[in-house]
């Protein structure tokens, strides 16, 4: 965790994650039944910063598209968190449309501080305690920033694969990201965000 480059959780799982999803495309249960635990918990922590308190309906709505869609996928186990983020945000922002009925606060004001529990690892429990403080300043942030810090270290992906999830250009989200993370460095009290890669939101002291 932060030990050279970027953020990336779970990336140390996406062999595991690549070979599940080609089993799962071929119709093994227990293989999507591993996809899903491989990528559920980030996707719900950013779902949690799109939508609060509704984010487990949202990922429902979200894994029955994924699991419709599953022969369409093309890609490593990278590209499929980044897929499957797409879907997601896609859902969330459908959602987010049902609700402008009924007036309510900004879904990145929502408290992102409840991730999924309990945490299948050691590691990942020890991952979640030392990120929950900045997880809960993330809400501080302009929109574009948190999305970003979302996608990039609670979903783990690389700036191209966040830009394609949020439709804008790898160097606007990278820079979203530096100033994000930068502002929750300062906020945090902690140095060496740097412009090869921001790594402090996740390391613990």
């Amino acid at each position: 965790m932060g030990q050279g480059g970027e953020p990336r959780r779970g990336h140390a799982h996406d062999g595991e994650l690549s070979a599940a999803v080609a089993r799962a495309q071929e119709g093994d249960e227990a293989a999507f039944a591993v996809a899903y635990r491989l990528v559920q918990p980030g996707l719900l922590g950013y779902l949690r910063g799109l939508v609060g308190d509704d984010a487990e309906d949202v990922a429902s709505d979200a894994w029955l598209e994924i699991a419709r869609d599953l022969g369409r996928f093309r890609g490593d186990g990278a590209g499929f968190r980044g897929w499957s983020a797409t879907i997601g945000r896609h859902r969330a922002l459908d959602h987010l449309r049902r609700q402008k009925v009924r007036p309510r606060s900004s879904a990145l004001e929502h408290d992102v501080l409840d991730l999924p529990g309990p945490q299948n690892t050691h590691d990942q429990a020890l991952e979640s305690i030392s990120t929950e403080h900045a997880l809960q300043l993330v809400r501080g942030l302009p929109k574009d920033q948190a999305e970003a810090v979302l996608l990039r270290v609670v979903v783990g992906l690389d700036a191209p694969a966040a830009a394609r999830v949020l439709g804008k250009r790898p160097g606007a989200v990278r820079t979203a990201a530096y100033r994000g993370l930068k502002r929750l460095s300062e906020q945090l009290g902690v140095a060496g965000v740097t412009d090869d890669g921001p790594r402090t939101l996740g390391e613990s002291k």
